[in-house]
């Protein structure tokens, strides 16, 4: 299976894509889509979607794993990023890739197996699980391909219990 996790923003869009198979992760792809500073907001939102639809050609995803938001604070900055990852979903749901979402603590919870593990804790153990020299960056990046790992760790505990359902 070929996961495209996505961490949403509208200045850096984090994505990494990894292939799932046999409980073992290999990483395909990882980088960011950037936008520019002081460019109408609406000219950033063309441009994520004309990235993500490119990355979605060249890379063929089975499905997309993407951080659900949360937001205490800024609501300004919480309606743009909301506006972003809608642009986000709306591109893989136009190509009819199924679409899963995940909370931070969900993502730290699968990749460390400690909901209140620290940022840089979550980046060592991805580079770890995809056997990376280096931890990935942007940071963004990194924390889109935690969230690959989490949709295969849930998506193989979702499939072992269909399978235990049915046996």
């Amino acid at each position: 299976m070929r996961i495209l996790g996505i961490d949403p923003g509208y200045a850096i869009v984090g994505f990494g894509i990894v292939e799932y198979a046999g409980a073992q992760f290999r990483p395909v792809e990882y980088g960011a889509i950037l936008t520019q500073a002081h460019t109408p907001f609406e000219r950033r939102l063309c441009d994520i979607d004309t990235d993500m639809r490119e990355i979605l050609q060249r890379y063929q995803p089975d499905c997309m794993a993407i951080e659900k938001l949360y937001f205490r604070t800024n609501r300004t900055t919480a309606i743009d990023v909301a506006q972003a990852r809608g642009i986000l979903v709306l591109a893989a749901a136009k190509r009819g890739i199924p679409i899963f979402e995940y909370t931070p603590l969900q993502v730290k919870q699968a990749v460390v197996g400690y909901g209140k593990a620290e940022k840089h804790q979550v980046m060592d153990m991805t580079r770890r699980i995809l056997q990376l020299e280096q931890i990935p960056k942007p940071d963004d990046a990194a924390d889109a391909l935690a969230i690959a790992i989490c949709h295969g760790h849930c998506c193989r505990g979702q499939l072992n219990k269909i399978h235990n359902i049915r046996s």
